[in-house]
């Protein structure tokens, strides 16, 4: 399969843009407990002795010049002295100072217009539909969604969702109940979501790659009341229907143009054609809103976090607001922006952030049902699209995809996103003569984004060195094994120093919006992602569970993930999860997950240790069974055959050296497989093998 053919499905998840190596000095960590020491602070005598002789020679030099000349010379010379000492000492401080500066105080100044913007709707009581009603009043008649070779304008985006809101009303639903959407990009997958939400609904966005446990989970964590999906997904719903709790409600869409004609012949697919239910509903006249306002529960998003199946995040209107305008503002995009959109709508990169650039300032979107590399910049030029939105792995197959004269025949100024790597940023703008990259850094379910403001190669945010108050994120020093932060004796966090990795948090305020952590539906999962007591005694952050480097002039690079999770095709992958779903269709054998790398690859790809002391596995049903519960992005690239695992004192399995060894036949003398991407079954792995994956000729 070729680069250009290749479709991935991802959200707003990070790819690794460092080098994937963290060095932890051993007297930070007690290695036997797999723990930090707490740390006491030194008293710094050197500093002090210092700085008390020079108050001595300052207060002696004013004496000397105040008895031999006048104070007004005394106040002369002390400022002088006060200027050599400062640049003397502080002369690196000024410089970084003098070089961020500009940055920072032009990110401080799209901050405030964020939180100007947040105000007015608070005041208010928007929800979204709300926010795009007064888009519509704006420009019923400008572009709003450009999908394939049709053209919806704002009227008729708010046209159609007032219909599902007369739909879904008829049906029994009402402020409070919680409705599900499981469909493909198309103009009408947010139209249907603003509409239910228009009545007070909480929109659940189901992954339209989700099947079977994973699919009933998502369904059952929401507590969902009823169920909108694409006429695609009806095999996914048939296979889970009898353990579907018989009071939810499924709808079925199918995708077709309206036929609201009163001499029309209908036509009725089954009970639950919630396309017909549109055709024969005229909308529902526009009232504001039946929500508790800007900081209600607009929709769900599911994301896996750092452990377990998906996770339902809480997402606010004031959160897509915050997210959307932070992009937004600090990216530099406009009002008459056509943005590309190739990402899954069901996340919240596209689901909330490019939506929100339609929804809040009245940009045109450009859907795009399925991402092509070979038609990337084709589609930009179809659509004449001034900004595009990527993830990382996008752009790497897009740079793959054969040069062609469209490569620079699009009207593209900015593009924006989350993991592009710094080894191909440069030959990605260069390439596609695109001006500006804005990079940005944010987990679904937190409280806080940083964005690249300035163009700078690799980084995806920064923090400020001259006023970090501002904006209270930070990057604390952890303990890598456990992912808990490193404290001192005063049981606070320590700050990561520059270049020194750190795990990334966000300060919790709960009143702000820019600021409140809504975290996930379940509140155990939640309360995971809250660290306390962390600058002083009783404060809380969100902890992303990332780990980032900040260089000297604030500039962050993302590097790792904590704990037992590592990202393959942009999404999450749960160690955890996965053994526990390989060990149960493999009758409860040991089985041990964990990331490898392959050169040239972003993420890591899951390897699976199994213990098979018989040598009775077998590896083709084990492929099967993997697949029906596990999502695609989730299954084990590489499987290990071994006869016994190591395991600690608290009966956890070792995989620190089983990542280390890898999957090269020369160091492992465990059998070895691998899942052969065109016969879909793990075959075996020999050296002629090994070679052809680590050159690229075989492709995973």
């Amino acid at each position: 399969m070729t680069a250009s053919e290749f479709s991935v499905d991802n959200n707003m998840n990070n790819t690794d843009v460092k080098n994937n190596k963290f060095e932890v000095k051993e007297k930070d960590i007690d290695l036997e407990k797999g723990r930090s020491r707490k740390q006491g602070r030194k008293i710094p005598w050197t500093k002090i002795i210092i700085a008390m002789l020079a108050l001595g020679v300052l207060v002696a030099s004013g004496a000397i010049v105040w008895v031999f000349q006048d104070w007004q010379t005394m106040l002369q010379v002390l400022a002088i002295i006060c200027v050599v000492y400062i640049i003397g000492f502080y002369w690196r401080w000024l410089y970084i100072a003098a070089r961020t500066a500009p940055r920072d105080f032009h990110a401080l100044y799209c901050y405030i217009k964020i939180l100007l913007l947040t105000k007015g709707f608070t005041s208010k009581g928007y929800s979204m539909a709300d926010i795009f009603h007064d888009m519509v009043k704006k420009h019923p008649k400008k572009a709003c969604f450009l999908f394939e070779e049709e053209i919806w304008n704002f009227q008729q985006v708010e046209e159609y969702s007032l219909r599902s809101s007369a739909v879904l009303k008829s049906k029994g639903i009402k402020r409070g109940d919680t409705v599900a959407v499981m469909i493909s990009n198309c103009p009408e997958m947010p139209a249907i979501w603003l509409g239910a939400t228009r009545i007070g609904a909480v929109c659940p966005l189901l992954n339209t790659n989700q099947t079977g446990n994973t699919l009933l989970h998502s369904i059952n964590i929401a507590k969902c009341d009823a169920v909108i999906y694409g006429d695609e997904f009806e095999t996914a719903f048939q296979e889970i229907s009898k353990e579907l709790s018989p009071s939810l409600k499924l709808f079925k869409f199918t995708r077709r143009p309206l036929n609201t004609s009163p001499d029309a012949v209908k036509v009725v697919e089954s009970q639950n054609d919630f396309t017909s239910m549109l055709e024969s509903t005229n909308p529902a006249p526009w009232t504001k809103s039946e929500t508790e306002g800007f900081n209600s529960k607009l929709l769900y998003i599911y994301t896996s976090g750092t452990t377990g199946l998906p996770k339902a995040a809480v997402i606010s209107p004031s959160r897509m607001v915050f997210m959307a305008s932070g992009v937004h503002y600090l990216g530099g995009l406009r009002k008459t922006d056509i943005i590309y959109c190739p990402m899954p709508l069901y996340h919240s990169a596209g689901g909330c952030i490019t939506m929100g650039q339609a929804f809040i300032f009245g940009c045109t979107i450009a859907i795009r049902a399925k991402f092509s590399a070979s038609s990337y910049f084709p589609d930009c030029i179809k659509y004449n699209c001034t900004a595009a939105h990527y993830i990382g792995e996008m752009c790497r197959y897009v740079l793959s995809s054969k040069p062609s004269p469209t490569d620079k025949q699009h009207k593209v100024r900015t593009v924006y996103g989350n993991g592009m790597r710094p080894q191909i940023w440069t030959d990605f703008v260069k390439r596609f003569n695109i001006k500006r990259v804005v990079e940005f850094y944010g987990a679904t379910e937190g409280n806080a984004n940083i964005v690249n403001i300035d163009n700078k190669a690799g980084a995806i945010g920064f923090v400020s060195r001259i006023i970090p108050a501002v904006y209270p994120i930070a990057i604390l020093q952890v303990d890598r094994e456990t992912g808990e932060p490193v404290r001192n004796s005063k049981g606070l966090c320590q700050l990561a120093k520059p270049n020194q990795p750190g795990v990334f948090i966000g300060k919790i305020k709960p009143n702000n919006p820019s600021r409140a952590f809504l975290g996930y539906v379940d509140k155990e999962a939640s309360d995971k992602k809250i660290v306390r007591n962390v600058f002083t005694h009783g404060d809380s952050a969100f902890i992303s569970g990332d780990v980032l480097i900040a260089d000297e002039f604030g500039y962050l690079y993302f590097m790792d993930r904590t704990g037992d999770t590592f990202r393959w095709r942009g999404e999450n992958v749960s160690t955890t999860e996965v053994e526990a779903s390989v060990s149960r269709v493999a009758d409860q054998r040991d089985a041990v997950v964990y990331g490898v790398e392959i050169p040239n690859t972003d993420g890591r790809a899951g390897m699976c240790g199994i213990v098979d002391l018989d040598g009775t596995l077998d590896l083709d049903k084990l492929a099967k069974d993997i697949a029906k519960d596990v999502p695609k992005y989730a299954r084990p690239i590489f499987i290990r055959i071994m006869t016994s695992v190591d395991m600690t004192g608290t009966f956890k399995m070792k995989k620190t050296d089983l990542q280390k060894e890898g999957y090269n036949p020369s160091v492992v003398k465990d059998k070895l497989f691998y899942m052969d991407p065109q016969l879909g079954k793990y075959v075996p792995l020999g050296v002629e093998e090994y070679e052809k994956i680590i050159s690229g000729r075989v492709r995973l």
